[in-house]
């Protein structure tokens, strides 16, 4: 029987069921694509005629390498090593604590800004995605700009850090690091600059500070890129988020204390399954190839994880109830948060094609920040649209431009130029 796109659609569902149906069918249809099928792909069959059946001893060879592995293999992760061909940009570990490290790296110019930039990279992710490679790193590009850069590299937990909560990953965490930059520059404020995960976290700290009424706030400016605040429609993702798939992921992290990184990574591999998974079935092993190397694949691979209690208040806070963006509905580390009280003047970063943190998401926090905001919508997606160095001629493009309270992202995007280039520079400009 054909599969019918409108089929869904007819169901008498609500609302989220039927996105849940309707992402469930579509992995049902790309899973039983011929293509993915020794036997009915056209051109594993040749191949295999072609090399009297090497090209399918060799993927049976990949298939079994992968099954070891317990992943489906995506780059040749043995041509990469931390140090000598990814994160290479000149910096020193100048604080650790049981939660982090705070890596600095000066500036290279002969003139500096007087404000250190401070990164929070997401906790589910290592921080070297922000240094990846010199042509499409964003920290090296900053400090050729004249900024001090302050990186957060998170901690991989182990099972006696199961206790650690959101409280903990807040004060000892982003606040901590706006507190030590801010000591070792010798200045009253920072700008802070929050990733996914790390953006959700930085706007609790902006929640939190704006709390106390603190005269000057240590966070003068700051920058989401890709954050999501309100979490009521966050993408394919939502079909992993319900309250029984919840409390059976609790239960499995009573063992260890911990959800191992590499199940998070594999449920964000199944929203773009046909690009992600069997994109790598199909050359692995039915081709027999071994993936070519790429360096934001073997960054991708390499998780990190979350302590059980943070990871069960992430999960039920923000996905579930959708507690972040009312008021006083979540108390972190002594004090209810509020982002209506944030005034710090605001940049935020969106991605076209982001299946992770949606822009049409990311574009809200502007109803519910007092902030002035500027938003940037990027090219590309959740990775590549925020690795955009300035190249000519340029590859990417990028729309940007204040946001009221009652804008809507759409007429937002429509009233805005469409500009060619890198949002980096539109950013530190």
């Amino acid at each position: 029987m054909l599969f019918r796109s409108d089929i869904v659609g007819r169901v008498a569902l609500d609302a989220h069921e039927k996105r849940k149906l309707s992402f469930l069918a579509r992995q049902l249809v790309d899973a039983m694509s011929p293509a993915n099928f020794a036997w009915s792909n056209p051109e594993a069959l040749k191949l295999a005629h072609e090399t009297d059946g090497a090209s399918l001893r060799q993927g049976l060879h990949n298939l079994a390498s992968d099954i070891e592995k317990g992943m489906v293999s995506m780059t040749d992760d043995a041509a990469f090593e931390i140090g000598r061909n990814l994160a290479i940009t000149p910096g020193a570990v100048i604080f650790e604590n049981e939660y982090m490290q705070l890596l600095q790296y000066r500036p290279t110019t002969d003139t500096v800004f007087e404000r250190p930039l401070v990164m929070v990279p997401p906790c589910i992710n290592k921080y070297y995605i922000l240094d990846i490679a010199p042509d499409k790193s964003l920290i090296r590009y900053l400090v050729h700009q004249g900024f001090t850069v302050f990186v957060t590299s998170w901690k991989n937990p182990g099972s006696d850090l199961r206790h650690v909560k959101m409280d903990d990953y807040l004060t000892q965490g982003a606040l901590k690091i706006v507190s030590v930059a801010r000591d070792i520059c010798g200045t009253d404020a920072v700008h802070a600059v929050g990733y996914c995960i790390g953006g959700t976290l930085l706007s609790m700290l902006q929640a939190w500070l704006a709390r106390d009424n603190t005269s000057p706030l240590p966070v003068a400016h700051w920058t989401l890129l890709t954050t999501l605040v309100d979490f009521s429609s966050p993408g394919d993702i939502d079909a992993f988020i319900t309250a029984d798939s919840i409390e059976w992921l609790e239960q499995r992290m009573q063992e260890n204390g911990y959800l191992d990184g590499k199940d998070m990574g594999t449920t964000f591999r199944w929203l773009r399954a046909n690009s992600l998974i069997w994109r790598y079935v199909m050359h692995n092993y039915l081709y027999g190839e071994t993936p070519p190397p790429m360096d934001v694949l073997q960054w991708n691979v390499d998780c990190t994880r979350l302590p059980q209690a943070t990871h069960s208040f992430y999960l039920r806070e923000f996905y579930l109830n959708n507690h972040l963006i009312v008021p006083d509905a979540l108390t972190v580390a002594g004090r209810p948060i509020d982002l209506g009280l944030i005034e710090a003047p605001l940049y935020a970063v969106g991605t076209e094609q982001d299946h992770i943190s949606p822009w049409r998401e990311t574009f809200k926090i502007a109803h519910h920040v007092s902030a002035p905001v500027r938003y940037t919508l990027a090219s590309s997606g959740h990775i590549l649209g925020i690795l955009s160095p300035p190249v000519k001629p340029p590859k990417r493009y990028y729309w940007s431009g204040a946001v009221t309270p009652e804008q809507d992202p759409d007429p937002w995007q429509q009233a805005q130029e469409r500009l060619p280039g890198s949002w980096w520079d539109d950013w530190c400009n």
